[in-house]
């Protein structure tokens, strides 16, 4: 006959039983975490730093020249074009034009730009606005939309709705935006057959109203753009929820939920879906990152007057300067999100970081 333990007493026993399910990975040394978070602070600076490299480099190899283009239907004479790449730094050695461009830009400085004869950062500063409200709007929409549905079809997989969902999503996230965001407009707001048009083609408001009118006409502007960008993304998030909450409905911990008599809407609740959010947070994050980007193609398609716009203003030049710090702005939202994400892991499993 075997001794039981000291380990094996009934009340070691409901204290392991009654532990918090993360506590059991947190063995390890005290600054596991402090090493985890400035990993990852570090990655996101030597990513930074790698953006500034690319920004720089990669739009110098776009064909054309700046001047030429911008004095372009003028009599200009050569003197004055040398004096033109001496004002705005193009007669300098390549080496010298990125050493001031890397001081300028971690002094917020993103230059001055060649068309508009303005601050870079000011430009972006005058359209960032309009392109948070356009993407912002967007993200949140298909982000519920996509966790929603992408619940729904995982935890009834193989049904009708899941079938349907599932291809909808997928004929949806193979649609050009550009594509699709031309047939909005010839459909509503041109008009087709018996549909009129009943959406502005393009802009932001008509510039004719104010107060709660404004609201409303800037509102009615959005739907068909907002609509493009729900379609083509919700797509994603759908896909992911479903393919993670499916991974997590064999788990052991689901059965013993149900054997203590929870419904199922509550199993889903209270303990699948938490679970199965972390691949969706990060693309939520990823998302978000999207927000100052924008989308270029949609607000170039509907004339929005927002990053996206600028930025393709600024290739057709190439205005180098407004073109690079877009590229900054755009890449650095994207290594702050990301930061974030990695950040808040931890918080949602204790087993990250340790």
């Amino acid at each position: 006959m075997t001794t039981a333990s000291s380990a094996d007493t009934p009340a070691v026993v409901a204290e392991a039983r009654t532990e918090p399910r993360g506590r059991r990975f947190t063995a390890g040394p005290a600054l596991a975490h402090p090493r985890y978070v400035g990993g990852k602070l570090a990655g996101a600076a030597v990513s930074l730093f790698a953006v500034l490299v690319t920004s720089f480099f990669l739009f110098r190899i776009i064909p054309g020249d700046p001047v030429r283009t911008m004095t372009h239907g003028r009599q200009v004479s050569a003197e004055q074009l040398v004096a033109l790449r001496s004002q705005f730094g193009l007669d300098l050695p390549l080496w010298q034009q990125f050493t001031h461009y890397c001081g300028g830009a971690l002094t917020g400085d993103l230059g001055t730009s060649y068309q508009f004869h303005a601050p870079v950062g000011s430009l972006i500063a005058e359209k960032l606005p309009a392109t948070l409200l356009l993407t912002g709007t967007a993200v949140v929409l298909y982000s519920a939309l996509g966790i929603w549905l992408g619940t729904r079809s995982a935890w009834r997989s193989g049904g009708l709705g899941d079938r349907f969902h599932t291809g909808l999503a997928l004929t949806l996230w193979s649609v050009p935006s550009f594509w699709l965001g031309l047939l909005l407009v010839i459909t509503f707001s041109v008009g087709t057959g018996p549909v009129p048009g009943l959406f502005p083609t393009g802009g932001m408001a008509s510039g004719d109203t104010s107060g709660f009118a404004y609201v409303l006409d800037v509102a009615h502007h959005m739907v068909l753009p907002v609509l493009t960008l729900v379609a083509v993304q919700y797509a994603q998030t759908l896909l992911v929820m479903r393919s993670s909450l499916l991974d997590e409905m064999g788990g052991d911990y689901l059965t013993t939920a149900r054997a203590k008599g929870l419904r199922d809407a509550a199993v889903r609740r209270r303990h699948a879906v938490p679970n199965a959010l972390l691949p969706t947070v990060t693309m939520l994050f990823i998302n978000l990152g999207h927000v100052a980007a924008g989308s270029i193609l949609v607000e170039t398609v509907f004339s929005w007057p927002g990053l996206g716009g600028l930025f393709y203003q600024a290739l057709s030049v190439p205005d180098l300067p407004l073109v690079q710090g877009l590229f900054v702005v755009f890449a650095g939202a994207m290594i702050v999100m990301n930061l974030l994400a990695d950040l808040l892991y931890p918080l949602l499993d204790p087993r990250v970081g340790r």
